[in-house]
């Protein structure tokens, strides 16, 4: 049994629910087939099984050195990051003029699912390479192109975000980082960043930082933000590199992805810090947001990678562990032990994970979809539409998977029992290395703000109303399968919930109650994460129900116990009688919830806001 990821579900995904071979009409993606992407899936799930995977305990256990101003990363990921470099994977989605190989981005997503559950402390140091050589991509120089983006493409070189600060986390416009303007028109950076994954290590001979700073004179808040290329190591006129007054003060000691180095770095201590202008004075912020939307899903990912494989690992060992007598014979001191995947409430949290993982897979999937539908899109209306999609989809995909995926990885120690709990087991690792996703890149609060605040007033509303409109469209043929109908009465109930705390928090943000949206922005968010995971579960049930009847028809299954005995005996069978379980479950046990979630926030209660501080405990 493999432990990252369920190949087989991923596709289905990709091929059953999303059909993304179709993407290959598109001249974009016109060189590949679905022939090449399923080996792209297949030695991505090898590399992760023999390189990534053996080093993620190794990397746990060794985790990062600071020593004489240099930080080690683990010597276990060095061979493991070598690997991934040479086969391409860092670029896998970008062109081939940056030295990429142009696939679909929901197909190097996939890949990526294999190695976030492999590993995922070692993945971030060329995940956070990408984000920053994007974004040097559409916004930097020819010049400086050349000299730092194709090696960071290729994996030479590293890169980083810096935007966090001792004073200004999630408060970004409070940054004290300062860029003075030099005569060259480079600018003179000044200031000091906190908990910059990758920041420095040794798995490459440079790093090239993305460094949010204010330049002299500009304006308060993020309005006064720009953003810079700051490389730790800078090419000279000749061509060699220097040092560029980059320099690690420390690294965290953290209680998770220990062999991902965390760093403190300050630029300029010796005014000798060159910096490079990205795009435009004063736009720094916008740039950003424009690289986020990959940001927060690759984090989105990293929930569903390790999900994924603490639900694979405890599925294996209550298969294997034997514990306890058959519920039937409960009293039966003579009964045998039998394996703990044949008690009830094993097999409920069972369920819960295999559910969950699965709307997490259909639903981050589905969000790279929209990404590359909206690359390809034949006009402005079907490219507004995809964007849209994702907009809506993006902070839903990173709350809800960080969120989700810890609670998967608790219930894996759940079901281990008291071996869960302890390091000769890997659940533990999951859980440790998981809780991270809902902090970093915006933590989950942040995330439900960018949801009522940006993403739900955009064009008046229009991307909740394109969304409305699809499933609306879909549900109709859903309805039509008898099989199905009470399930998607459930859904349709709950999407209505769902449009009446909308509604109620449209005339709520009109009144002197503004802050009440504010205040249940992250359970509407969980709500809406529970809205599109019920869907997608439904429509993956719509599809599978219509393959198992085929089966069921093949197989000449007539009645009820021929179809029982051919779920037992066909594989196939049995999968598609899991995809719809998982809707079941899920439906049944989440779906039924909105109603109460929808209650509890409009009933308005604003209790939270008005407790004086001294009333939070006594003393």
């Amino acid at each position: 049994m493999k432990l990252l990821a369920d190949e087989r579900d991923i596709k289905f995904v990709l091929y059953e629910q999303l059909h993304v071979e179709e993407l290959c009409k598109y001249p974009a993606y016109s060189d590949f087939s679905q022939e090449l992407f399923d080996m792209v899936i297949d030695q991505a799930e090898k590399l992760a099984e023999k390189e990534l995977y053996p080093a993620n305990k190794l990397g746990d256990q060794q985790g990062c050195r600071f020593e004489d101003g240099v930080v080690r990363a683990p010597e276990a990921f060095h061979k493991a990051y070598r690997h991934y470099c040479e086969g391409g994977w860092l670029a896998i989605a970008d062109p081939p003029e940056v030295g990429g190989q142009g696939l679909p981005f929901v197909v190097a997503n996939a890949a990526l699912e294999f190695f976030s559950a492999a590993n995922w402390a070692l993945i971030m140091y060329p995940g956070l390479t990408h984000g920053a050589a994007r974004l040097l991509q559409k916004y930097g120089t020819p010049r400086l192109q050349n000299i730092y983006m194709y090696k960071m493409f290729s994996g030479e070189w590293g890169g980083t975000m810096c935007l966090t600060e001792p004073g200004a986390g999630s408060d970004v416009g409070n940054l004290t980082t300062r860029a003075v303007r030099n005569a060259d028109g480079t600018y003179a950076i000044q200031g000091q960043k906190i908990f910059i994954s990758s920041g420095m290590h040794d798995l490459t001979e440079n790093i090239v930082h993305m460094v949010l700073a204010r330049i002299e004179g500009a304006p308060r808040g993020t309005r006064g933000i720009s953003i810079f290329l700051v490389p730790r190591l800078r090419v000279d006129e000749n061509g060699n590199l220097v040092e560029n007054d980059v320099v690690c003060s420390g690294i965290e000691h953290k209680m998770g992805i220990h062999g991902s180095a965390t760093c403190s770095l300050n630029f300029g201590e010796n005014g000798n810090c060159v910096g490079y202008l990205m795009g435009q004075e004063n736009k720094g912020m916008r740039i950003m947001f424009d690289m986020m939307n990959e940001a927060r899903l690759f984090v989105g990912m990293q929930g569903l990678g390790h999900a994924s494989a603490a639900y694979l690992h405890a599925l294996q060992y209550a298969k294997e562990r034997l514990q306890g007598a058959p519920v039937e014979r409960m009293k039966d001191a003579a009964a045998p032990r039998v394996p703990i995947i044949d008690h009830p409430d094993v097999r409920r949290m069972l369920m819960f994970m295999k559910s969950s993982t699965e709307a997490m897979r259909a639903m981050l999937h589905l969000a790279a979809y929209c990404i590359d539908r909206e690359r390809v899109a034949e006009s402005e209306e079907e490219r507004e539409l995809f964007q849209g999609h994702v907009d809506l989809l993006i902070p839903i995909c990173k709350s809800v998977g960080s969120d989700l995926g810890f609670r998967v990885c608790e219930t894996a120690i759940q079901v281990y029992g008291g071996y869960g709990f302890i390091s000769e087991y890997p659940v533990e690792q999951f859980l440790r290395d998981c809780k991270i996703a809902s902090l970093y890149e915006g933590t989950n609060g942040i995330q439900a703000l960018d949801l009522i605040g940006r993403k739900l007033t955009m064009k008046r509303g229009q991307l909740i109303k394109n969304a409305l409109k699809t499933t609306r469209e879909m549900l109709i043929k859903f309805r039509k399968n008898f099989r199905l109908n009470e399930l998607a009465q459930i859904y349709e109930e709950a999407e209505e919930n769902l449009v009446q705390v909308t509604k109620f928090f449209a005339l709520k943000s009109m009144t002197d109650e503004f802050h009440v949206p504010v205040l249940y922005a992250k359970p509407y968010l969980d709500l809406f994460g529970d809205v599109v995971m019920g869907f997608v579960l439904l429509w993956q049930a719509h599809i599978a129900d219509r393959r198992l009847q085929e089966i069921y028809r093949d197989h000449n299954a007539k009645d009820e116990k021929a179809q029982k005995r051919l779920i037992q005996e066909n594989r196939s069978a049995a999968f598609y009688f899991g995809k719809i379980a998982s809707a079941q479950f899920f439906i049944n046990q989440v779906l039924t919830q909105a109603a109460g979630k929808a209650r509890g926030i409009m009933n308005n209660d604003k209790s939270p806001l008005e407790v004086p501080v001294d009333g939070f405990v006594l003393g």
